[in-house]
């Protein structure tokens, strides 16, 4: 049986009721930076995702699931993407959407689930993530993962009229 249940969250299949906090989240201008977004999403091509998100990462090779609390509140996202059985790996990126919710052990908690299902059901060797050099909250959960930084992506990215450089973490699984 395929556990993705923690202690204090469990991680859960996308589902149309979920229209609303993905609408939030992807229109939400102060996290665009993270997602690489530069314009927002109508509800009319968030449901069509929606009504396609049930399809098999091996064959869209991403998956995106709710990051849930157990009195069943969306707090946030966890995402698999560029997922390449071949070569076992996947990037991995997270999000807890409530500025007030985060620094909780959500994050945490998902991350933990995510990568023991990475590895015992996806057979992924390795998972990588990419992560603005001051965003030091998401370095140091990584870090607490098994991530390591591997390499810096100098004036990566570019926000409101500068640079930023960008972490490469990877964390290899033994």
């Amino acid at each position: 049986m395929i556990t993705l249940k923690g202690k204090h969250i469990y991680l859960r299949a996308l589902e149309l009721e979920d229209l609303e906090f993905i609408h939030q989240v992807e229109n939400d201008e102060s996290i665009w930076e993270i997602s690489s977004t530069i314009t927002p999403y109508s509800k009319f091509l968030i449901k069509q995702y929606l009504e396609n998100a049930h399809k098999d990462i091996f064959e869209v090779k991403q998956l995106r699931l709710v990051i849930s609390s157990y009195n069943d509140d969306a707090l946030g996202l966890i995402d698999l993407f560029d997922f390449d059985f071949r070569n076992k790996r996947v990037g991995v990126g997270i999000l807890i959407k409530n500025p007030e919710d985060r620094q909780k052990g959500f994050a945490s908690e998902a991350l933990g689930l995510l990568i023991d299902y990475c590895v015992k059901h996806l057979d992924v060797h390795q998972l990588y993530c990419n992560i603005s050099e001051e965003n030091t909250a998401s370095i140091n959960l990584f870090e607490s993962h098994g991530f390591q930084k591997i390499g810096l992506k100098k004036d990566w990215t570019y926000t409101n009229g500068s640079y930023k450089n960008e972490y490469l973490l990877q964390r290899i699984s033994i």
